[in-house]
């Protein structure tokens, strides 16, 4: 902890001194001011004995609106003693021979405290109006910071941090109930707490240690103890403990409806993509199985009878199989990666392998459509986990296959640039309009437009996204001139 923290948080044993000390000077100063204005009137400036008491009066109410009642007191007593001494007579003596200066006298002390107690209450009164103004700036600056809290990280750990900033608080602690998380902050650790913490928010009680300045109270929520807090340093008024800890109340409570929101969206998600997935498995396997019933029964059935025609439909079915099975290894990826189990298998790998592998792999599906391939081969390797960028780049070529006519071509190209790799897939289809591109990367997204005569889950770009920003890239997508969409990954050299 460096020094200025040490000289703005002073322990509570050295604090009460140098207090005492303080109000010791203060005295001995007001003392000072009636023993000046007693000088400047009995040696330099003749004036009568009320005339005197009245800059005396003026000397009280100035102190008491200064520094406060004690001083203005104790200045009261010593006027009221010089006045007597050295103004009225017999002069230099403490006795009064005119019975009516004794009247005086007493008037100008019982005036003198009265006027020094009513300054010193309206200075009160001031202070405490600050006080409760920078209370509410406190607390608005509180409420602000809240707002911007952010749901996925510690709910308890965040206000307290923000507590003891907005407040100035030599040290924060709040406890949680419900998780029985304690979370600290600021410059100072308050030790030995945890059980007043935990008995605080079961019985909701409030404590007070003087000796340290440390307040613990409960943080109540419909009347019910939902946590509580300990704050060390300033002293705040019940008033203004009360609103801090109903905006802590309220901020957990937020957290915790935020957090429940995320999970049954998360969980609602989740549902939705094994039931779409469950679709999509189900349209995807239909064509090969197909293919493979017609082959296998035109054999079994005699139908085709010359050996050579028989090798003909094996491979029809030994093909369809393959393409059975990468369809389950790329929905098994699908699922692993939307459930956030991406695993990166890092290897250096040339771009141009992958992407030509990829279309030997999707030439049945790709039968009839051409593919315009600018791939330059010797562009530099990228470390990246191989198997699924393939399954990335698939996405998109799945997507432009789909969603442009189809004598469209497809155009798959790359290049480099200092900083990476780039990889374009291009179509011929109606493109996506400018509303729709912000979400067109969100899961189970598909255009409207798109929805009544195109096969689809909505999950290939949002899958295809995560893979590439788990790389450390990005992805985008524009229109092109005449027609069509250009979808671009970036991925880059270094992570």
């Amino acid at each position: 902890m460096d020094s200025s923290i040490h000289s703005k948080y002073r322990p509570h044993s050295e604090v009460l001194p140098l207090k005492l000390g303080a109000t010791a000077l203060r005295i001995a100063a007001a003392l000072g001011l009636i023993a000046a204005v007693t000088f400047v009137f009995s040696r330099l400036i003749l004036v009568n004995a009320l005339t005197v008491g009245f800059s005396y009066l003026i000397a009280i109410l100035v102190l008491a609106t200064l520094w406060g009642a004690l001083e203005a007191i104790v200045a009261s007593l010593g006027a009221v003693a010089c006045l007597n001494y050295f103004f009225l007579p017999p002069v230099g003596t403490f006795t009064i021979a005119d019975p009516q200066n004794w009247v005086a006298l007493f008037a100008f002390l019982a005036t003198s405290i009265v006027a020094s107690q009513l300054s010193a209450h309206a200075k009160r009164r001031t202070q405490e109006a600050v006080d409760r103004q920078r209370d509410l700036e406190r607390l608005y600056a509180l409420s602000r910071a809240i707002l911007l809290t952010d749901p996925d990280q510690s709910a308890t750990k965040q206000i307290a941090h923000q507590i003891a900033r907005a407040f100035d608080f030599r040290g924060v602690v709040l406890f949680d109930r419900k998780s029985s998380e304690i979370n600290r902050a600021g410059p100072e650790d308050i030790t030995d707490i945890e059980g007043k913490l935990r008995e605080a928010a079961m019985q909701g009680t409030q404590f007070r240690e003087e000796v340290r300045q440390v307040t613990v109270t409960a943080i109540r929520l419909g009347g019910d103890p939902i946590g509580s807090l300990a704050i060390a340093g300033t002293v705040l008024s019940d008033t203004a403990l009360q609103a801090l800890c109903n905006l802590v109340a309220g901020a957990l409570e937020k957290m915790r409806a935020q957090q429940t929101a995320s999970q049954a969206e998360a969980a609602r998600q989740s549902q939705e993509f094994r039931s779409t997935l469950l679709d999509a498995i189900a349209h995807e396997f239909n064509t090969p199985l197909a293919s493979i019933k017609t082959a296998t029964s035109s054999i079994l059935t005699g139908i085709v009878e010359d050996p050579e025609d028989w090798k003909d439909l094996l491979s029809v079915v030994d093909e369809e199989a393959d393409r059975l099975k990468r369809f389950v290894t790329d929905a098994l990826q699908l699922a692993r990666v939307d459930a956030g189990r991406v695993q990166l298998n890092l290897e250096p790998h040339s771009i141009d392998q992958i992407v030509h592998a990829l279309c030997e792999e999707m030439k049945s599906l790709t039968e009839g459509r051409l593919i315009a391939l600018d791939v330059p081969i010797g562009l530099p390797t990228v470390t990246i986990d191989g198997v699924l960028m393939k399954l990335a780049i698939r996405q998109l070529v799945d997507n432009a296959l789909k969603y442009s006519s189809h004598p469209a071509p497809v155009e798959i190209s790359s290049r480099a640039n200092e900083t990476g790799l780039v990889v374009t897939v291009g179509d011929r289809g109606h493109g996506i309009p400018e509303t729709e591109r912000a979400r067109i990367f969100d899961k189970f997204y598909r255009l409207p437009a798109d929805r009544p005569r195109v096969p689809g889950t909505g999950m290939g770009l949002a899958i295809a996204r995560q893979i590439v920003e788990a790389h450390g890239g990005h992805m985008s997508v524009e229109n092109r001139e005449g027609g069509g969409s250009r979808f671009s990954i970036f991925i880059p050299f270094k992570r």
